[in-house]
């Protein structure tokens, strides 16, 4: 989960952003001075600073740069009530991420705290030395970028949608998302929608209690159960029924599920990886997708490349499959 550190003297204010921020995925430390800020900053680590301008013993310039000496990557937004043009540009020379003027429309402080998070992230190392071994980063400029965004987005919380043709290995990207966030210790569940039929997917994904439908002789977990606390990728997204999706919303908007034949709901604490080769936004405008669900997974997407794009990597690919295909065969 990302730790944020909110700074803000009014109290109302403060508990709102908490409360909103808190219910979208992310924990909120908040401190009401300064000094107070400076102190609980030294003795925790955080992935963004939320500052506000004009505090009762200083301004968030103060805490900018202490912030900034110690850790240079951490995302930094400032807002303030006051559009001082002179103050946002002192900001942003500063390091500020964002300038924001209040009152704040919370789904755009949203947006940017998102942003932050994606732009800012640490970039300390090669993206293609972190990524998964069974993953071939490449050399060209479209792996070189793809590498970089599953770097960037693994460390966050966010919903990745990843688009891509067949056979361009987008679940290799969904394992390397996996393996590079916090959540690497848990179970990573892989399901492909296009081979689950209508009437099972709500059992496969959700579970069902014994006697819910003919041939539910046992009561069944579904993989967002098995995967809880890990990873949950679901490939060809766009192939589940509209009955199946409006429960995954249900899932993604309230952390929990309800078995298929249920009434106990059950808490569910995973990372939804998707992916698709399919136009979704042409499904929306055909009535096959939802709108709402979309926006939901997409909060960060990312394109694979088709070989055909990575031309400067086919000598890898073919010295990967040779030595794959050796150590399968037992030879050197």
């Amino acid at each position: 989960m990302v730790h944020i550190l909110l700074v803000e003297d009014d109290l109302t204010f403060a508990k709102i952003v908490t409360v909103f921020l808190g219910k979208n995925g992310y924990h909120v430390d908040v401190e009401h001075t300064v000094k107070a800020a400076l102190k609980t900053f030294s003795e925790n680590t955080y992935q963004l600073l939320l500052l506000d301008y004009r505090l009762p013993d200083g301004t968030g310039l103060d805490l900018l740069e202490v912030a900034g000496k110690a850790n240079p990557a951490i995302p930094i937004i400032m807002m303030t009530s006051f559009n001082d043009v002179r103050t946002a540009v002192k900001a942003m020379r500063s390091g500020v991420f964002e300038y924001i003027i209040k009152p704040l429309n919370p789904d755009e402080l949203l947006m940017v705290i998102k942003e932050a998070l994606v732009k800012k992230t640490e970039k300390n190392t090669s993206p293609s030395k972190k990524i998964m071994p069974g993953f071939i980063a490449g050399k060209s400029k479209p792996a070189k970028k793809l590498a970089e965004h599953i770097e960037l987005v693994a460390p966050t919380e966010m919903s990745v949608l990843i688009i891509g043709e067949s056979g361009t290995g987008k679940e290799y990207v969904a394992r390397s998302i996996h393996d590079l966030s916090n959540r690497k210790n848990k179970s990573f569940v892989a399901i492909d929608c296009g081979t689950l039929s209508k009437e099972l997917a709500g059992s496969e994904l959700f579970g069902h209690i014994k006697g819910a439908f003919t041939g539910a002789t046992t009561d069944k977990h579904g993989i967002f159960v098995t995967a809880n606390g890990g990873t949950v990728f679901l490939d060809e997204i766009g192939n589940l029924g509209y009955d199946v999706q409006i429960k995954l919303l249900r899932m993604l908007q309230e952390r929990s599920i309800q078995p298929v034949g249920g009434t106990k709901l059950i808490d569910i604490d995973i990372r939804l990886i998707t992916a698709t080769n399919e136009n979704l936004v042409a499904g929306i405008s055909k009535g096959e997708f939802r709108e709402d669900i979309y926006h939901r997974i997409n909060e960060f997407k990312i394109q694979v490349p088709p070989l055909r794009e990575r031309e400067e990597d086919l000598a890898l690919f073919v010295d990967y499959f040779i030595k794959a295909a050796n150590n399968e065969l037992g030879k050197a």
